[in-house]
């Protein structure tokens, strides 16, 4: 009976630790001034690091850029999506607007091309990734952003986005998605508020251990070719960390996205984006601890690792619960919480109040994880993207 209690308050106390006790402890470890590299390149000492600067005009000396733009069918935005970046305040000469079609079969390749985009690759059908690669080892720049088809960026985001560049140290920036647009019953983007601070916390300290699709930008001396099954999101910060660069996040480097417009489109999307999960993890070499930093390891066993297996830890809580009914008052109330968050997450299908849509939430957003594990499982690593119904 004693490896029955071991294992329901470690899987009990992992699950509670990941999602609560982790932002309080990352809170209490930057309040005590503890931090690494990317402290070290964020707020003050970035700020001391002074500009490049043209001793001719005594203007500061810009980085090229090239702005990778992956798209799929997307016909419907990618007009607006070229003029914004057309439109972004930075210098017109440093600045090169890719778009990748990754084998789009309407007038996606035209309408770039007549929106103003310097460079439209009309590619095979290969993913994401493989159009993402093809355009990095075509631009120009010294950093390379990329953003999703259905991304708008702020005028000043781009110039925000490269700022933390000025420090050699870090490799990566990844800036601020917010999701607009009626959500639904979808509490993705009440979600992301919280994600973004406990990354802006991270930050501070040893480095963001994942980013989004929507704006982010990279060294291009630092690019990794990833497998069709990577994720820049996802491979980059850690890798990265492996090479001693720094991955922060730029809050004020904004950009909009519309919201999946309900809680089964959401479920949809992230079932797909965890199909290629445990390639990255254990593929690539998330797990392999050498060449992190202790804090950033840190970082990732408690925001990365259990989070992805708390489905696991979820089911061994409520079976070691079981077992342990009878042996006092406190077993009865776990069950009973447990009991009551998959009825609300049932209720709130047809009762959208908050506990319940929270609720419903949090438990499709955990089942999103299994059902990703289980597709790879069936059909093998993923390649090709879809769009999620109702973000266009």
């Amino acid at each position: 009976m004693i490896v029955v209690y071991i294992l329901f308050w470690l899987s009990a106390g992992l699950v509670f630790f990941t999602h609560i006790g982790y932002p309080i402890t990352l809170w209490l470890l930057d309040f005590i001034g503890l931090g690494g590299r990317a402290g070290e390149v964020r707020g003050r000492k970035l700020s001391e690091i002074p500009p490049a600067i043209d001793p001719d005009t005594e203007e500061e000396i810009l980085p090229s850029v090239s702005l990778i733009i992956a798209a799929y069918n997307e016909e419907t935005v990618i007009e607006a999506k070229v003029k914004n970046a057309l439109e972004l305040e930075y210098p017109r000469e440093l600045l090169q607007v890719i778009v990748a079609s990754d084998g789009s079969s309407d007038r996606t390749v035209e309408i770039a091309r007549e929106a103003g985009a310097d460079l439209v690759l009309d590619l095979p059908r290969g993913g994401k990734i493989a159009a993402q690669n093809a355009a990095a080892d075509a631009a120009t720049g010294n950093l390379l952003a990329f953003s999703d088809a259905n991304s708008t960026w702020e005028p000043g985001a781009l110039a925000e986005l490269i700022d933390p560049f000025r420090d050699e140290r870090v490799g990566y920036v990844c800036g601020q998605v917010r999701f607009i647009g009626p959500d639904g019953g979808n509490l993705e983007g009440a979600y992301w508020r919280y994600e973004m601070r406990v990354r802006e916390m991270e930050s501070e300290l040893a480095g963001v251990t994942a980013g989004n699709g929507a704006i982010y930008a990279v060294r291009a001396s630092a690019y990794i070719p990833l497998a069709p099954s990577g994720s820049h999101d996802l491979s980059f910060p850690f890798a990265l960390a492996k090479r001693r660069l720094a991955s922060l996040y730029r809050p004020r480097a904004r950009a909009t996205e519309k919201l999946v417009p309900s809680l089964d489109g959401e479920l949809a999307r992230k079932r797909r984006m965890m199909v290629g999960l445990w390639d990255i993890v254990v593929g690539e070499g998330m797990l392999d601890p050498r060449g992190y930093s202790p804090l950033y390891l840190f970082e990732l066993f408690s925001h990365r690792l259990l989070r992805y297996l708390s489905p696991a830890l979820h089911l061994i809580a409520f079976l070691t619960n079981l077992a342990l009914l009878g042996h006092g008052w406190f077993y009865g109330l776990t069950m009973l919480l447990q009991l009551l968050l998959v009825a609300g997450a049932i209720l709130g299908r047809w009762i959208p109040i908050l506990p319940f849509r929270i609720s419903r939430y949090y438990l499709e957003v955990t089942l999103s994880i299994a059902l990703g594990l289980w597709d790879r499982w069936r059909q093998g690593p993923p390649a090709a993207w879809e769009k999620a119904e109702g973000t266009r």
